[in-house]
């Protein structure tokens, strides 16, 4: 049986979660897998905390909290926000966790035995101020690709290459900001990258055709003459343990240990919900499971290259199918800062807008092929112009005319028949189209089918004036509100993956007899079930009122001052 393995980026325990995280492999995974669920099929989306590395450290000793405290309080504050923003994981774990500790040390276990790791004497970089080695995020620089001015020493946040950190231009001590280094010999074990190029580019070879072409292209000329042996032990005292006897007080390094946290993670699933499945049998290595890491840019590197080659060369899993990369989300055409103030509070914004408008305004600018800008102008005009007019003004119109013209309920005669009417075929038409865009994880597409299924039931409903029919002929206007009211009931079908809140709330209105099986069974266009759900007539529950609020230019344009304020 074809199974479904959705992995979206392990967050890092080290500062709150912005809008850029949200879309670049929260939100769009989160889709994804509810789109799966929603066809009925078997799919899990696995997630959890990072919680190791320098920065970690950096931040502990600041917040003046052990290592295990800082990343324990990180860890509910963002699974706090994922919640807040209807981001459903199946499983949500943790690095500093014994369970996963324990996956690391085999997967170095199967890697060292095939020859794939092994020491090496390298050059770090060490503080002749402070007397420290400054491995990775400990120094800072000008990245020598690029010229971006704040690269770390692991990775440029910019380019998204990873760093050599003896290279870096003008490198800055991060303990206490002296510019005073010299390179140190030390020895270093490394995941010997290299030993494994021909294998790694006989698979990537597989993936031409059905990556995006923002990544394919990008790892295919990266990897064309080589990969790079990397390090993974660093000299720290919060990790896991390096299992050999000659590498004493070494940590295995975040890079890692962290992609084996989606494997951990899904063990320790199966093993709380009572599963009798294998997480490697019936999952990592199952040749029925397509495994999908949602992933911003700046994490490609990790997930189609470094991961892939510890996964085939452990032999512990197999690589992914896709790794749909996102490009970054910028805030009005600038980076987000918090310490410049150029950034959103993300809390203040939910308060404020609610979580339907927001999940919309992201979902449609996802920057799938492009950077993309949130700005607070264009959010007003998409809200206001799409979702409240297209979607919020539709349900409220026709709702609160069928409440109040037919309270008991109308016949069962005029929902008879919907499946072989014109406009469900065009529904169906739509509705195929957004299937086949979520399949390829064009997400914003799969969006805009949605509000063209909601465009049709608005040009339906106004051609038919059910307000001038109940006037000359009130079984014409019964009929027309009952065929209103069955696209309604779709379009809060098909809303599901992508506002799940705005979409419990539609259905809320039909809720008699409408269960999760019915629910998948409209998703996937099987409309006969709806017959059967009105065959004794469709009475509405609760009061209609206006879901989705307009927001007043004014709010937008004191949010612009405020931010354009600093």
């Amino acid at each position: 049986m074809k199974r479904f393995l959705v992995t979206s980026a392990l967050p890092y325990a080290n500062g709150p979660i912005h809008f850029g995280h949200l879309v670049g492999a929260y939100i769009p995974a989160d889709v994804f897998t509810r789109h799966k669920k929603m066809m009925g099929q078997k799919v899990i989306h696995i997630c959890g905390s990072d919680e190791h590395g320098v920065a970690i450290i950096m931040g502990a000793q600041k917040a003046g909290q052990s290592c295990k405290e800082y990343v324990d309080s990180w860890h509910k504050e963002h699974k706090k926000l994922f919640d807040l923003f209807n981001v459903e994981f199946d499983f949500f774990g943790q690095t500093s966790a014994s369970y996963h500790h324990e996956e690391v040390l085999k997967w170095f276990d199967a890697l060292n035995e095939k020859g794939l790791i092994g020491p090496k004497d390298t050059q770090q970089l060490f503080c002749q101020s402070c007397s420290n080695h400054l491995p990775d995020r400990f120094v800072e620089g000008k990245c020598y690709e690029c010229d971006y001015e704040h690269a770390r020493g692991d990775e440029c946040p910019n380019c998204g290459i990873l760093i050599d950190p003896t290279k870096l231009i003008d490198p800055v001590c991060k303990i206490c900001g002296a510019q005073n280094t010299k390179e140190v010999t030390v020895t270093q074990w490394y995941l010997l990258q290299s030993k494994f190029h021909d294998h790694f580019r006989d698979w990537l070879k597989t993936k031409k055709n059905n990556w995006r072409k923002t990544v394919y292209p990008f790892v295919e000329s990266l990897t064309e003459k080589g990969l790079h042996d990397r390090a993974i032990t660093r000299d720290l005292e919060w990790g896991i343990d390096v299992p050999l006897p000659e590498a004493k007080g070494k940590k295995l390094y975040v890079w890692f240990d962290a992609p084996i946290g989606y494997v951990s993670n899904t063990k320790q699933f199966l093993k709380e919900t009572g599963s009798e499945e294998d997480y490697l049998e019936d999952w990592w290595n199952n040749s029925e499971t397509e495994i999908t890491h949602f992933v911003g840019k700046d994490n490609i590197i990790f997930h189609t290259v470094i991961f892939p080659v510890m996964g085939m060369g452990s032999g512990r899993i197999k690589p992914p199918a896709d790794v749909p990369a996102n490009q970054f989300l910028n805030l009005e055409g600038k980076q987000f800062s918090k310490s410049s103030g150029w950034y959103v509070d993300i809390k203040e914004a939910l308060d404020q807008f609610g979580v339907d408008a927001l999940r919309y305004y992201l979902l449609s600018i996802l920057p799938e092929t492009s950077d993309s800008s949130f700005t607070w102008k264009e959010f007003g005009l998409k809200v206001n112009g799409e979702l409240a007019n297209n979607i919020g003004n539709l349900v409220n119109r026709c709702l609160k005319f069928w409440k109040k013209n037919w309270p008991e309920g109308i016949e069962s005669k005029h929902f008879v028949g919907f499946s072989e009417t014109s406009h469900a075929k065009e529904f169906q038409s739509s509705l195929e189209k957004l299937h086949e865009f979520l399949e390829q994880k064009q997400i914003r597409r799969a969006l805009e089918q949605v509000m063209s299924m909601g465009q049709l039931a608005n040009t339906y409903f106004s051609d038919q004036e059910p307000w001038a029919q109940y006037k000359t002929d009130p079984e014409k206007a019964a009929y027309t509100i009952a065929q209103s009211g069955i696209q309604i009931l779709i379009l809060g079908v098909v809303l599901e993956p992508f506002l799940p809140g705005l979409s419990g709330k539609i259905l809320s209105f039909f809720s008699e007899g409408l269960n999760k099986e019915d629910q998948q069974k409209i998703y996937r266009g099987e409309w006969k079930v709806i017959d059967e759900l009105f065959q004794n007539g469709g009475k509405l529950q609760g009061k209609p009122k206006a879901l989705v609020p307009k927001i007043e230019d004014e709010v937008i344009e004191k949010l612009q001052e405020k931010l354009h304020q600093g």
